[in-house]
């Protein structure tokens, strides 16, 4: 068994797509109209045949009380593998991304905190020595 479709709730899609492809460079995989959304999948550029992001539309009246506590509680929605995370830091920022928290050594890792401007808290982890994720 693998992960083939993972979701993210997003307040916009049009905007996710601009934030995930434009400044992060996901690749979009799939974009199917659904009357007044899209199934709007992005992948990784380095696992183009990896899993998929679907960046999911919130209107569950459900979701956004539950993406509003996370943030407040400062839980990031997904978890990014990057190879050097103060390289991207330096990228992101000069790309507009907001920190919510710098890079930081958490033990076998480095890790830091962005919003994705659609309501999430997206962490951005950096593997220390030898460990993938």
């Amino acid at each position: 068994m693998k992960i083939h479709i993972t979701s993210i709730f997003v307040d916009d899609q049009e905007k996710a797509e601009n934030f995930y492809c434009g400044i992060l460079g996901f690749k979009l995989k799939n974009d199917v109209p659904l009357g007044e959304h899209r199934w709007l999948t992005v992948v990784s550029n380095e696992q183009p045949e990896g899993p998929e992001l679907l960046l999911e539309p919130s209107d569950h009246p459900a979701v956004k009380p539950y993406k509003e506590a996370l943030v407040a509680d400062g839980i990031p929605a997904h978890s990014f593998q990057v190879d050097d995370l103060d390289a991207e830091r330096r990228k992101l920022g000069e790309r507009g991304v907001v920190f919510v928290q710098e890079p930081m050594d958490a033990g076998p890792v480095r890790v830091a905190v962005i919003d994705d401007t659609c309501g999430n808290l997206i962490q951005l982890i950096e593997m220390l020595g030898s460990g993938d994720a």
